[in-house]
């Protein structure tokens, strides 16, 4: 035991020694204001570079982007698809939700809404905003079957299904 202690602080101090070296600090320096000049190089370049690529480009598609408007009749068709069945796996949308909180006990009620001004504002959202195919609407009755209860046939609470308010 005491031989791997000696072994080990003689390591310790050759490597705290070969950090001092008064060359490192010089080679650092050097590198590091290579590196800040090569930055602003690539800076005064890029704004004649993005010009013409913003005119050329095609807008991304942001996967938090909710503007873009979802008819009723694709959300209908994508809870008949293939892609529905192998993400939901059969359970209802909210089953495998689980709420982000601090804490031991969730709030008592949810978050407001999960999109402000088109765009997701949150980390989890709730699992209907989520999911931009997912529409709640009275013509798409098999999304709404999901949040009533098989029991007693009420409205799940939001404690239990974790949607926001506005949903």
């Amino acid at each position: 035991m005491s031989l791997l202690r000696a072994l080990g602080s003689e390591l310790f101090a050759a490597y705290r020694q070969g950090l001092t070296a008064s060359g490192t600090s010089h080679r650092s320096f050097a590198v590091s204001s290579l590196r800040a000049s090569t930055e602003k190089e690539a800076v005064e370049e890029d704004p004649a570079a993005t010009e013409g690529e913003a005119k050329s480009a095609a807008p991304v598609d942001d996967p938090k982007d909710r503007t873009r408007v979802i008819p009723v009749e694709t959300s209908i068709r994508y809870l008949a698809s293939e892609a529905y069945q192998q993400t939901y796996q059969g359970e209802p949308v909210w089953k495998n939700y689980r709420r982000n909180h601090k804490g031991l006990y969730p709030p008592k009620q949810t978050r407001k809404t999960c999109v402000r001004k088109g765009k997701l504002s949150t980390g989890n959202p709730c699992p209907v905003c989520r999911d931009e195919y997912l529409v709640l609407d009275h013509q798409n009755v098999e999304l709404l079957k999901q949040f009533v209860s098989p029991q007693t046939g009420k409205v799940l609470s939001y404690s239990i299904t974790g949607l926001c308010q506005r949903k």
